[in-house]
């Protein structure tokens, strides 16, 4: 797991360290001496930690003038045990929403289990983003599955083409206008 690194072909872009807007502002980082784990296994160093023992982060990009916000996650979303959507709501979330984002983009493709429980968070976040939305792409097919029988589906856009998006190859704009399309089609169906 120490091998995972957030993605790092933005950075040039963007560095949630170095944004005063951010609530990772001024945080350094090791490049050699891992700290945090998942299930016993080191993590990368770059990986932020928000307060979960399971979950962690990192603010890939962040557009205070197109309200959005791009967010690469990292282990176990553990709701249950752990109340995660806590941490993420109030150490991440809201720093961003009192920048004026509303639209954020979660990349889940390392989230290696969803553990549901209440979904007042989940209300709480989305009755918080007025004309904007959740987008969660290319989350494994397990995690979606739980998400849905969680009900929390009704919260965060999942699934569909979504699950599809090869936003490596694509900037942050263009990341955003793909998903932004794909929301307004499912809002207009």
């Amino acid at each position: 797991m120490h091998n995972l690194e957030p993605f790092y072909a933005w950075r040039h872009l963007y560095n949630a360290s170095e944004d005063e807007k951010s609530p990772f502002y001024e945080r350094e980082y090791s490049e050699t001496e891992c700290i945090y784990s998942v299930y016993n296994y080191y993590i990368h160093p770059q990986w932020d930690e928000m307060g979960s023992a399971t979950l962690y982060v990192k603010i890939l990009f962040a557009d205070y003038h197109q309200h959005y916000c791009i967010i690469e996650l990292l282990g176990e979303w553990n709701d249950l045990l752990y109340n995660d959507i806590m941490f993420l709501k109030r150490n991440v979330v809201e720093a961003m929403l009192d920048k004026g984002i509303n639209r954020f983009i979660l990349i889940g493709e390392n989230v290696l289990n969803f553990h549901a429980d209440d979904d007042s968070y989940y209300q709480e976040w989305f009755d918080d983003l007025e004309d904007g939305w959740i987008a969660c792409i290319n989350f494994r097919e397990h995690v979606l599955a739980e998400i849905q029988r969680g009900r929390l589906d009704y919260y965060m856009a999942t699934g569909g083409k979504l699950n599809e998006v090869s936003w490596r190859t694509l900037n942050p704009a263009q990341l955003f206008t793909v998903v932004d399309n794909l929301i307004n089609k499912r809002l207009n169906a």
